[in-house]
């Protein structure tokens, strides 16, 4: 069943953080800065781990430049 996920980040943090604001909207704090994609991949893998599941059922689908993302769980 797929699912949007809608994602506010915030890269460049101390630590790792995922608050679950409802069902489908998370808001991510991750180490990894904001460039070459870098906090996009730290977001999927916290994510993904957050909801169990393999990082490979996520994609991000908008916002790869924007704090706020899309992903699509497959």
């Amino acid at each position: 069943m797929e699912q949007y996920l809608k994602v506010k980040v915030h890269a460049g943090e101390k630590h790792n953080k995922i608050v679950e604001k409802s069902a489908d909207t998370y808001e991510i704090w991750v180490k990894a800065p904001a460039e070459q994609g870098r906090a996009n991949e730290a977001v999927r893998v916290v994510l993904a781990e957050h909801l169990h599941i393999p990082e490979n059922k996520l994609s991000l689908i908008k916002g790869a430049t924007s704090p706020a993302k899309i992903f699509l769980k497959r």
